[in-house]
């Protein structure tokens, strides 16, 4: 009788375990990262529940793992995802991450998983009202960085309605 497995480990070359369907050990907090996505609610998984820190994995588009840099990409802000409604309101699309390459100082979008860290995205808003928004709308092609004035639809979005 054969078992099959919802998740196969293969070994790689070094002699250290890979799961073939994404897993990783942050590089931030070191923290086990499940890639499963009856977890998170996605299906590329890239970035650590627990500290939202991410790596520079993406050059073009997401999930095609082609970029060089492979540097750590911490998050920096809050935007909400491009609708192509034209008549699309403020809030009503998908809250996501903004993380920014500590190597090469790249910025992308990343989408907010289910198991993420809820009360850590809110702070993140809190923390990113500082930031230069027109030097991050210029560096990454028209980032619309959420601030303070957000703060009321981001915790709509994050924990339901009041």
């Amino acid at each position: 009788m054969k078992t099959s497995f919802l998740h196969q480990r293969t070994y790689t070359r070094s002699g250290g375990l890979k799961n073939s369907f994404g897993d990783f050990t942050c590089m931030r907090c070191r923290n086990f990262v499940s890639a499963d996505a009856a977890l998170s609610g996605v299906h590329n998984r890239n970035h650590c529940p627990y500290c939202l820190a991410s790596r520079h994995l993406d050059l073009f588009e997401a999930g095609d793992r082609l970029s060089a840099c492979k540097g750590a990409m911490l998050p920096v802000a809050l935007t909400w995802k491009r609708s192509l409604k034209k008549y699309a309101r403020p809030g009503d699309g998908e809250l996501m991450l903004v993380h920014q390459c500590q190597d090469c100082d790249r910025l992308s979008i990343n989408r907010i998983a289910a198991d993420d860290d809820n009360g850590l995205i809110l702070s993140l808003l809190h923390d990113s009202a500082g930031l230069d928004r027109q030097a991050l709308a210029g560096c990454a092609g028209g980032i619309d960085v959420l601030g303070l004035t957000d703060a009321n639809l981001v915790t709509r979005c994050l924990f339901g309605q009041n």
